[in-house]
C-alpha cells in the first residue's frame, strides 16, 4: 500500500502565500517522506481536541496538517502555514 498526497484548495491557497523557498522545502519534504510511503503517520503526531482525527507533520518552523485516509489509501493536506498561526483556525 502506497500513500498517495491530495490537496485541498484551501491548502493550495496557503501554499501559493508562501514564500518560494519555504514551499519549495515543504513540497520536498512531502515527496520524500509522504508520497509513496507505505506508512505516513510514522513522521507525523496525531492531534487531539477539536482537531482529533488529524495529524500534523513538522517541517522547519512551519507545519503541515493532515487527513489519512486509511480505505482511499490518501493523505489528504488540509493545511500549511508557520507554526505561531497554524493552530488558531
Amino acid at each position: 500500500m502506497k500513500y498517495k498526497v491530495l490537496f485541498t484548495e484551501r491548502a493550495l491557497k496557503q501554499f501559493k502565500k508562501l514564500d518560494i523557498n519555504v514551499s519549495s522545502l515543504i513540497f520536498g519534504w512531502i515527496e520524500k517522506n509522504i508520497e509513496g510511503s507505505s506508512n505516513p503517520r510514522m513522521f507525523g503526531k496525531a492531534l487531539t481536541g477539536n482537531k482529533t482525527g488529524q495529524w500534523r507533520y513538522r517541517i522547519g518552523d512551519y507545519r503541515l496538517l493532515c487527513e489519512i485516509r486509511d480505505k482511499e489509501i490518501v493523505a489528504l493536506v488540509l493545511e500549511v502555514g508557520h507554526r505561531k498561526e497554524i493552530y488558531k483556525k
